[in-house]
């Protein structure tokens, strides 16, 4: 009897793990609504990638490129974890070079995750200048204003919560009177977040488990927002919406299960933003 279970065993794990791995390939184009209003005010549409981990990535920069060709584009916000190895680093260049014929308005803002952190020293100042020579303006707790319509918006970077360098305070430092997006990888940030004001926040991160079995017990240890039971999709934390990106490519291990790919265009009403730029502190 066991003979026979033995090889039924391996040909379940071959299927399970063949099919976690095409599970990578099927990825997911998801369109959010922030803050929509009937009086079809000023709109800001954004692409946002995030956690490529560029070791594990199961589409190309063709491919990416001919998904999001026919969208109407006006930013591009990056949330982080590009890659973990220096070696990588050469990889990312024709991703970038895919997301600048999007030609966004506003252009690219990228915000770095703890795998990028793994880089050190002119590794990590070679990923940073990679980004930015290829059009990204790389924000590390500082901000910068955009104008969509004449409406002023902040676009708010602010650097990786999970490694212990966000510096909040800086970050909203000389803000205008407007509305408040804020990038940064990892989405626990929020809960340190309550006197500080945003219209819109975006993340990533958890990669919405990545492996679920058939719940993402393994993510505990990332923070509260899991135990909170928000490791993906739009979330509102006093009073403030956030959104949690599954993310782009796989870390550790190429494979998904319950859990698929994201890439994710954000149409963000800013005709209704509150205009409370400063932080209450």
């Amino acid at each position: 009897m066991i003979l026979l279970v033995i090889p039924v065993l391996c040909i379940v794990f071959v299927y399970v793990i063949n099919r976690a791995y095409r599970n990578t390939k099927d990825i997911v184009i998801n369109k959010i609504q922030v803050n929509p209003t009937a009086d079809h005010g000023p709109v800001l549409n954004i692409l946002q990638l995030s956690d490529m981990h560029l070791e594990n990535i199961s589409i190309s920069p063709d491919q990416l490129y001919e998904k999001l060709k026919n969208e109407s584009i006006d930013l591009i916000a990056l949330t982080g974890d590009f890659l973990d190895r220096k070696r990588t680093i050469p990889k990312l260049i024709p991703y970038l070079k895919a997301l600048n014929k999007l030609n966004a308005k506003h252009g690219i803002y990228a915000v770095l995750g703890n795998h990028d952190y793994v880089l050190r020293g002119k590794n990590l100042q070679k990923l940073k200048e990679t980004l930015e020579q290829h059009g990204c303006n790389v924000m590390q707790n500082e901000n910068k204003v955009i104008h969509v319509k004449g409406h002023p918006v902040n676009i708010i970077g602010v650097d990786d919560f999970s490694t212990g360098r966000s510096d909040l305070a800086a970050s909203y430092v000389g803000l205008e009177h407007g509305s408040n997006l804020v990038l940064t990888h990892d989405p626990n940030l929020v809960l340190d977040m309550k006197n500080y004001y945003f219209d819109y926040l975006l993340a990533g991160h958890f990669h919405g488990g990545q492996i679920c079995y058939p719940k993402a017990y393994h993510l505990v240890k990332m923070g509260k927002l899991v135990r909170m039971n928000m490791i993906k999709g739009l979330h509102v934390q006093d009073g403030k919406t956030f959104y949690i990106s599954e993310g782009l490519g796989q870390t550790g291990v190429n494979i998904r299960i319950g859990s698929r790919p994201e890439i994710t265009l954000h149409q963000l009403s800013i005709a209704s933003a509150k205009n409370e730029s400063l932080a209450a502190i």
